[in-house]
């Protein structure tokens, strides 16, 4: 079955997405010594303060508010934001971590290395990111909505401004499920600080909505015996949504 229907799917023979794989999500923050070369703003917004409406946005008017977002510095380096593809009602939502070089410059969450490797582990499951029914078709989405400079892990600062996007993309679309990937990701929606290996297994709640929790497909580049785990996460996210 595992053969057949998820991990040699996921590593083709003669793959170089090793090269260009994005920096591993769950690597420790690189010394970063030329911060203080970043340009800086003299004052950043409170987004609970600058977008208390938030909550009541449509699509439309959510995606024109991210695009615009300066409620932190990552708006100084940022190409462009990164909000979310797929179907607005999608009955699973898939939630990432923050957008790496690819997605800056795309715009799109999941492309790149990690995007193709995630293309091929949701079919396994009966699922997809191309055009679909909402059974069928997923929603993604990350934590954090611009890249950070370098692709350094999200500061807690950042993840808290940006949560309040990623709760009206979550209200909006309204899934059955939520199937988080990566560790930051995971922090983010459980508010809980254990590593994934603990998490992973069982089933969680964020505001009554089940979540599963499973390794970020970029680390599954770099750390392919534990792709046997991951298969199990989906197969645990896959009875969740046919139950």
């Amino acid at each position: 079955m595992l053969g057949a229907m998820g991990i040699t799917l996921w590593a083709p023979a003669g793959s170089d997405v090793a090269a260009d794989a994005p920096a591993a999500p769950l690597a420790e923050p690189p010394a970063r010594p030329d911060d203080a070369n970043l340009p800086r703003s003299r004052a950043v917004p409170d987004i609970a303060s600058a977008g208390s409406d938030i909550a009541t946005l449509g699509w439309d008017a959510l995606r024109e508010r991210v695009a615009s977002c300066r409620a932190c510095r990552l708006c100084e380096s940022r190409t462009q934001t990164v909000f979310g593809v797929g179907h607005p009602r999608a009955h699973c939502m898939i939630v990432g971590e923050a957008p790496g070089e690819n997605e800056d410059l795309q715009g799109e969450p999941f492309v790149g290395a990690a995007g193709r490797l995630l293309d091929r582990m949701l079919p396994a499951i009966g699922l997809t990111r191309g055009e679909a029914p909402p059974a069928q078709q997923v929603y993604i989405a990350n934590t954090l909505k611009c890249r950070p400079p370098r692709n350094r892990n999200p500061e807690p600062d950042e993840l808290a401004r940006c949560s309040a996007y990623l709760h009206r993309q979550i209200e909006l679309v309204q899934p059955r499920l939520l199937l988080a990937m990566g560790r930051f990701a995971v922090q983010t929606l459980l508010e809980s600080a254990e590593p994934i290996g603990r998490l992973r297994g069982r089933v969680h709640r964020w505001r009554g909505l089940p979540v599963v929790v499973t390794y970020h497909p970029a680390y599954l580049l770099r750390n392919p015996a534990d792709k046997a785990r991951a298969w199990a996460d989906l197969c645990l996210a896959a009875a969740q949504l046919s139950g």
